[in-house]
């Protein structure tokens, strides 16, 4: 579907209340009264055949009998009534209903029915089993929750009613209003990802906080999610674990690569912190609404108390924050201002009699150092210094929360005392605490969001320049397997795949018999001091669980014994399983190696997704591996590595020179462009693969496919976040003018002002359709920073000195059946033939993306856009309902 018409939903004028009842305990008596007594300010009409009157006002039977129009419906009728109401509200001309009904089910086929009815109008249902839709600046509470939440300005959508409900509850007594909330019951139609498209457009949200359970359409959720974060803080609780069959995983990769992880891993590319107490909600909301995203978030703390600091750095280690090392010049400006027993480090302890000159001195000290990006300050209630005037102090150094433009955060621990302190410094913009815990819980809240603003603006190309790949080798492997109807690939057949894609792997022999095998150490021992001898066997994944690997083999004798002892162990253990040969390979020697992991896996939700780790036979029991959606570039991938505690390893330690960083991120990225090159993939596993500071070997690999796929093009469908379509650039020439076409990219946004400087008014009312003076940050970064999903736009950039001079736009339903084309040339170039080539390209691409129609809204007066569009064959017709405009519509077959 599409977020059309849902916003009569969200900005209503007038209500109709289907099932409204008078009734004591009834829900219609309920909803009804909640939305009288609200205060609601527009038209509300009760609905129901039974009573001439409900609550004073005239009751209606049915929907033809309303005096008027319903912007909003609210359905609280018996299940198979509600299939009807959809279809006569959607013919009385209503757009959206909240369906508070439950037992709307797919398998009583009403919840189907009701979807039937709302098809052919494009009707918008919020349901079923609701609790409601609560919009408290318009003082309209359309559900049966116990309370009228407060007007603020951050906006909940939970997939709970329970959750709401006690969310609002709690934010009655914790001074927190809303802008919206949702409660988005079964989603049979509007779901999380329509909400997010809807409210990152709301001016009045601040922020979004979410509770979800599930998330039926991934990519929607991930595109519409990557849109509202760039634009405001989301933040999120995820409950629930998905099933996962780990045990019988084929590969490690199955088996570490719980659905929890990569749902981390989901809500970091799209933007979102990911929090997890419902409180922390409002807690994250509050704090990172205040603030820019951060490089790094290295906390300085200044406290009186050297017990409160040790917890905050506790909690802050806990969270994955990152505690400051001070400088020496600062260590020196300190000792100029402390007592001679402060602490001497971060912490910075400025003892317990500190007078409030000792806190402003001590606080500029460590904003002012460069290693510093937020300050924590502290307060311990003593019987020698106030409080209060320590807070002042904090207060007057600080300018929109910060202090020296660095984020500043402030616990005041104690509650008689330290209630009047906290409100100072809330005053004064300073976020306040009451717990070492909370204090730094919410500065991890800064760093953990500064980094999934990071990802979020990563936009990895479908291929990359970087990574050395053959995908006609790998095809033609796969192609031999799928052949020879198998799944799995035989580990030099792996191994030849990864090497195709980058991956170093040493020599390989197959050997049919042990006597092959006695030849093929042979060979190798002319250059090698060892070798290794390994099952094959498609029926048997880990090896090493049956003895199947056989390592420091010095002579080619021993070889063939090694092979002939494996096929005796098989016989004994795995009696079944077929022994296709042996691997025959050099031993690798690396003392000083660090054994890790790459792999891939479908995960069943946000489908391919990469594991990176500690690896080795142990690799389950280490369990030190984090999970990232492909695909990856440089930055991402070494994002990945800084999450696990062998990253750590790998930059060095006593004797240990630090791996090859950037071997092990070339691996990561060559494992990420084949998953991009192939759908056909179900896993795969490196491990260990050996990284020292000589660069890295993949000593063993497994793969699997789905053989009836291989034939199937990249760059992967799968994928919960579309690569960069970096196949859509071209070169462009007119009337000695040249050009570079390709899609646009996040940093475009620096070239829109010298744009729109050169359009001019009129051009600028023709595109938009109205007169328009100006446009905000938060509509460039909309229009600049696409999910190349449902959102797709072309530049066309002058080669000689790179000035935006066109753009083109589509902009789809998330079943990419209808897109919506927009264009616009700089007035100073216009009649080149620019914009028609925009226009080809974006029709192109709407053919090859398997779009059904593309259609805009124009006014009639802009000929020269309606003479382009009949030459390019779209038919022309009156807007049904807007005079003074009219649609172009282009039918693909």
């Amino acid at each position: 579907m599409t977020i059309r018409n849902l916003e009569h939903g969200f900005a209503p004028k007038s209500v109709a209340v289907f099932g409204a009842s008078v009734r004591d305990g009834s829900v219609g008596r309920v909803v009804f009264d909640n939305i009288v007594s609200g205060g609601f300010e527009g038209a509300v009409w009760p609905v129901n055949p039974k009573y001439s009157q409900v609550a004073g006002r005239p009751c209606y039977a049915k929907a033809a009998d309303l005096p008027g129009v319903p912007d909003l419906g609210v359905i609280v009728t018996p299940p198979e009534t509600v299939p009807r109401i959809v279809r006569d509200l959607s013919d009385k001309g209503t757009r959206v209903a909240v369906v508070i009904t439950a037992g709307l089910t797919r398998e009583n086929g009403l919840r189907q029915a009701m979807l039937d009815a709302a098809k052919p109008m494009l009707f918008r249902i919020i349901g079923p089993n609701t609790v409601g839709l609560m919009i408290p600046p318009l003082k309209l509470n359309a559900g049966f929750a116990h309370m009228a939440p407060k007007p603020g300005n951050i906006a909940l959508l939970s997939q709970s009613g329970a959750i709401a409900t006690s969310l609002i509850d709690w934010a009655a007594d914790n001074n927190v209003g809303f802008s919206q909330i949702v409660s988005l019951g079964d989603m049979a139609d509007v779901d999380v990802g329509d909400c997010l498209d809807m409210l990152a457009g709301d001016a009045h949200t601040r922020a979004i906080v979410m509770y979800l359970e599930t998330i039926p359409n991934p990519r929607k959720f991930i595109s519409a999610a990557r849109a509202a974060a760039r634009i405001k803080p989301v933040i999120a609780i995820k409950s629930g674990r998905h099933e996962q069959s780990a045990k019988a995983a084929a590969t490690h990769t199955g088996a570490l690569s719980g659905a929890d992880r990569v749902v981390d891993a989901a809500l970091l590319r799209a933007g979102i912190l990911r929090v997890k107490g419902l409180t922390e909600l409002f807690d994250a909301a509050e704090t990172i609404a205040r603030f820019t995203p951060l490089k790094r978030a290295r906390v300085g703390i200044v406290t009186n108390g050297g017990g409160a600091g040790v917890l905050a750095i506790d909690q802050l280690i806990d969270c994955r924050g990152e505690s400051a090392t001070l400088s020496p010049a600062t260590i020196e400006r300190l000792n100029a201002v402390l007592p001679p027993t402060w602490s001497h480090a971060n912490p910075v302890d400025i003892i317990g009699d500190a007078p409030p000159e000792r806190y402003r001195a001590s606080v500029e000290a460590v904003a002012a150092d460069p290693g510093t990006d937020v300050i924590l300050v502290m307060n311990c209630p003593t019987g020698l210094a106030s409080p209060l005037a320590a807070a002042s102090a904090v207060a007057e150094l600080a300018r929109e929360g910060m202090i020296a433009g660095k984020p500043v955060l402030t616990c005041w621990l104690g509650e008689h005392t330290a209630r009047s302190g906290r409100q100072i410094l809330q005053d004064a913009g300073i976020a306040s605490f009451e717990t070492p815990a909370d204090a730094a819980t919410a500065v991890s809240y800064l760093g953990e969001w500064s980094r999934a603003q990071r990802a979020l603006m990563r936009t990895p190309s479908s291929r990359s320049e970087d990574v050395r790949s053959d995908r006609e080798a790998v095809l033609a492997i796969f192609r031999q397997v799928a052949r020879e109807g198998r799944r799995m690939l035989t580990e030099p057949e792996a191994k030849a795949a990864i090497s195709a894609y980058g991956i170093p792997v040493p020599e390989t022999i197959v050997a049919n018999s042990p006597a092959e095998a006695e030849a093929a150490a042979g060979r190798l021992l002319k250059t090698s001091e060892q070798v290794v001898v390994k099952l094959l066997s498609e029926a048997i994944s880990h090896k090493s669980d049956i003895g199947g690997v056989v390592l420091n083999i010095g002579n080619a004798a021993a070889a063939g014994e090694a092979a002939r002892a494996i096929e005796a162990r098989v016989r004994k253990q795995a009696p079944q399983a077929d022994i296709e040969g042996y691997a025959v390979q050099p031993m690798v020697v690396r003392k000083q190696a660090q054994e890790l992991i790459l792999g891939m896996n479908r995960d069943p939700i946000f489908g391919p997704a990469i594991l990176f780790g500690a690896g080795g036979v142990a690799v389950e029991v280490v369990d030190d591996t984090a999970i990232a959606l492909p695909p990856l570039d440089d930055v991402l991938a070494g994002d990945l590595i800084g999450q696990t505690r062998i990253g750590r390893l790998l930059a060095g330690f006593r004797d240990r020179k630090p791996a090859d960083r950037q071997a092990i991120i070339a691996a990561l990225n060559g494992l990420s462009q084949m998953i991009v090159d192939f759908p056909c993939l179900v896993s795969l596993d490196i491990n260990p693969l050996l990284a020292d500071a000589a660069g890295v070997i993949a000593v063993d690999a497994r793969i699997e496919i789905e053989p009836e796929r291989v034939e199937e093009p990249g760059p992967n469908r799968a994928l919960a976040i579309r690569p960069y379509p970096s196949g859509w650039e071209k070169e462009f020439s007119t009337d000695g003018m040249h050009y570079h076409i390709r899609p646009i990219k996040p940093a475009d946004i620096a070239l829109y002002p010298d744009f729109l400087a050169r359009i001019s008014p009129d051009d600028l009312r023709l595109r938009f359709l109205s007169p328009r003076k100006s446009f905000s940050d938060q509509m460039l970064k909309r229009l600049t920073q696409l999910d190349y999903d449902r959102n797709m736009a072309f530049v066309a950039l002058e080669t000689s000195t790179g000035a935006l001079a066109g753009i083109s736009r589509l902009s789809c339903d998330p079943d990419h059946a209808v897109a919506e084309y927009a264009l616009l040339v700089r007035t100073d170039l216009q009649g080149h033939g620019l914009g028609w080539e925009l226009l080809g390209q974006l029709v192109d691409y709407a053919k090859a993306d398997g779009i059904g129609r593309i259609e805009g809204i124009m006014l009639s007066e802009n000929t020269r856009m309606l003479t382009m569009c009949r030459e390019f064959g779209f038919s022309i017709r009156r807007h049904p309902s807007e005079p003074g405009l009219v649609e172009a519509t282009l039918e693909f077959l």
